[in-house]
């Protein structure tokens, strides 16, 4: 916490620019890995200037390799706790059956546990930060909070430093996402009315539903809403 404090004193009231925020994003990544002792990286996703999902600031090269795996296979804890805003946890990778296209695609690299946490400005999720460890359970639900408490100001001070000369692409690609992530919401609430569930537990079911039928947490969304979709188990 205490090399947070210090990179947040020093851009605070700084005026990010684009060329600026990159290297405030490096440094918030770094800082953030230090806060988890024993994590093996930690990274920033946000929209580039296309509007894209990418990793715009990661400590290591496992972080960036990780994540663009997510972004090619359209699925991954980095890219659940953005659509659905939330904080998502894995304790192993090897078990976890939740993403099986990313779990095989990564399984030679050096990646056991992830903690991804979602990062909303203005009401708005623009990406996610998240941090990942070469050892299985390697974090508590005390480090869950405490990435959910740091996920705020480092999104208070990304969002303001969204460069603005990409402001078509990045609304477009910022529409998808904030739709995707109704979508999932429906559905969340659909399911918790219909089978008397509690929101971390009907999430679980669409995360079951998409790991069985092998489809993206859009997809199953979407079968829920038609009703076509989470009527069992």
């Amino acid at each position: 916490m205490e090399e947070l404090t210090v990179v947040f004193a020093r851009l605070k009231g700084l005026l990010l620019t684009e060329g600026k925020a990159g290297r405030a994003v490096e440094d918030l990544a770094e800082a953030v890995k230090k806060s988890f002792p024993g994590s093996l990286g930690a990274g920033v996703s946000l929209m580039d200037d296309q509007g894209r999902k990418r990793s715009t600031g990661y400590t290591d090269d496992v972080v960036a390799a990780a994540d663009a795996l997510q972004y090619e296979l359209g699925q991954g804890p980095c890219l659940t706790a953005w659509a659905a805003e939330t904080t998502v946890q894995i304790d192993d990778v090897v078990s976890d059956d939740r993403w099986p296209l990313w779990r095989k695609a990564v399984a030679d690299l050096p990646l056991r546990s992830t903690l991804s946490t979602v990062l909303v400005h203005d009401g708005r999720s623009i990406g996610a930060l998240k941090v990942y460890s070469p050892l299985p359970s390697a974090f508590s639900a005390q480090d869950r909070k405490q990435l959910a408490l740091l996920a705020s100001p480092v999104a208070t001070l990304l969002g303001s430093a969204q460069p603005d000369s990409a402001p078509a692409a990045a609304s477009r690609a910022l529409q998808a996402a904030l739709g995707t992530r109704d979508l999932i919401h429906t559905a969340r609430g659909i399911l918790m009315e219909r089978h008397g569930l509690d929101a971390d537990s009907a999430l679980r079911r669409m995360l079951s539903e998409a790991s069985t039928t092998k489809t993206d947490l859009r997809a199953v969304a979407l079968s829920v809403i038609d009703g076509t979709a989470g009527s069992s188990h």
